[in-house]
């Protein structure tokens, strides 16, 4: 059953973010946000704890295709191949946001969240988000129900917790390790 846009507007990320912020000093990780229809969301959300500055290095809102390619280096060949809302985008845009800011991990958010800009193939509250780092991305497409700030505070919400995701994974083995002085967390290829 989707939610309706009621019990969605006002969620409250402070957990979330405070959740990160704890990952991320505990496994000395610095964070990164690429964003394009959150429009620096992801960044606000996490920026709103104190002492974020300790773990978040810069926030990117590109919002059009040449911000994408210009700060984040997305090729423009991807973009014209498979749109801005696309895997293959995201996973550039994570790439570029770890490569630009020098940080462990990022996430990267492109979608369409209305009321306009929506196909047949991509209607309204499609978005891709992306998590990972300069060599390893992870991607997931979300359709979100309702109006464009439901849209957009739900994909915040969720880059969250693919952050905290990932990081939690991390500190019980089970993922890719983000840490700062690890050798092979930070081998360049």
């Amino acid at each position: 059953m989707a939610s309706s846009v009621s019990s969605v507007h006002n969620l409250d990320l402070t957990p979330l973010a405070q959740r990160l912020g704890q990952l991320c000093q505990q496994l000395n990780v610095e964070v990164t946000t690429a964003e394009s229809c959150t429009g620096g969301g992801v960044a606000s959300a996490i920026t709103a704890v104190s002492g974020s500055s300790a773990y978040f290095t810069a926030g990117y809102v590109t919002y059009s295709n040449a911000a994408k390619t210009r700060l984040l280096g997305v090729p423009g060949a991807i973009l014209e191949a498979h749109g801005a809302v696309s895997e293959d985008v995201v996973k550039a845009m994570v790439q570029g946001a770890c490569r630009e800011s020098g940080a462990e991990l990022a996430v990267a958010v492109s979608g369409v969240a209305g009321p306009d800009g929506g196909s047949a193939e991509k209607p309204v509250g499609t978005v891709w988000l992306a998590w990972g780092n300069t060599e390893q991305q992870q991607a997931r497409c979300f359709h979100f129900p309702g109006d464009r700030q439901a849209v957009r505070e739900q994909a915040v919400h969720e880059a969250l917790v693919g952050l905290v995701a990932q990081l939690s994974a991390q500190l019980k083995g089970d993922g890719k390790d983000y840490g700062k002085g690890n050798e092979q967390g930070n081998e360049k290829k």
